[in-house]
């Protein structure tokens, strides 16, 4: 279908930006990479008097190292995290996670940002957002404020970016020598997640140190495996033990009933998917 008919805008800076999205109010959407927004124009899902283009904001795109953290900005390509050196070294889950987003043509126009602004739970992208703690710097018309990723992704397709705010960047500590490993089942090439698990470890003499686990598509939003962190804690890193400290990963979970599957089929899927994740993430 062909999408209603909008003005369209595409401002050099975010200052312009929120004046524009300011000034549109409801009628206003905002486009970064387009491969969520544009399936839903096309449908008439969404009909905006307004979309907002943030491609040419420079400021919004690039990836650096600010102390103890790596800056991703909103507008920063799925293929330019996917290759990037820092986010290889002290990052690397969330470059393995990227990685597996569809294929190379979503990834060169879909954006970091976009992706989580979006929140959609079987996107690959907010899981090792969570498990890693970033932050997420959103910019409106009184400021700029830090949201942790525990309290940006709210709901179903929901964040903490408000109607008239801006995703500017997300903030990654740093994960410096740590393995890590994505495991996700699907059921064709390039589908959406019917269950995912995002690790990423730290081992000592043979054992698990330390971990960070967070599922997709096992509920409306992301969702920390914290139990089963402080399981693993000590851990050989040895199928068996691996797989009886993650026994309960899918307690407290809501995942969804659809075509690919109910709950319960989910939940066996993260038990399968939490130990080849923690074992492939301890031999990286």
């Amino acid at each position: 279908m062909i999408p209603a008919a909008f003005d369209y805008k595409a401002p050099t800076s975010l200052d312009e930006a929120l004046q524009l999205l300011a000034e549109g109010g409801d009628d206003a959407k905002i486009i970064a990479g387009g491969q969520s927004l544009l399936p839903v124009l096309k449908l008439r899902l969404a009909a905006p008097e307004l979309v907002i283009d943030l491609a040419k904001i420079d400021s919004l795109r690039g990836i650096r190292e600010a102390g103890d953290a790596i800056v991703i900005g909103a507008m920063t390509p799925h293929y330019e995290v996917v290759r990037d050196p820092l986010i290889a070294e002290h990052a690397s889950l969330i470059a393995k996670c990227v990685a597996t987003v569809a294929d190379p043509q979503v990834r060169h126009r879909g954006t970091f940002g976009g992706a989580c602004a979006h929140a959609d739970p079987a996107s690959d992208i907010p899981a090792p957002t969570l498990a890693l703690d970033a932050e997420f710097l959103i910019a409106g018309p009184g400021g700029q404020r830090t949201v942790a990723a525990s309290d940006f992704f709210q709901d179903l397709f929901t964040t903490a970016v408000g109607d008239d705010e801006i995703l500017v960047e997300v903030r990654v500590p740093k994960y410096t020598s740590w393995g890590s490993a994505y495991e996700k089942f699907v059921r064709i090439a390039h589908q959406w997640a019917i269950a995912g698990v995002a690790a990423t470890v730290r081992t000592d003499g043979g054992s698990i140190a330390e971990a960070r686990i967070a599922m997709t598509n096992m509920g409306p939003t992301p969702i920390r495996a914290r139990a089963a962190e402080q399981a693993l804690v000590g851990v050989a890193m040895e199928p068996n033990a691996v797989a009886s400290a993650l026994s309960s990963i899918a307690d407290d979970t809501a995942p969804p009933t659809d075509i690919n599957g109910d709950p319960e089929y989910r939940r066996h899927l993260v038990t399968i998917l939490g130990r080849r994740a923690v074992l492939a993430a301890g031999s990286a």
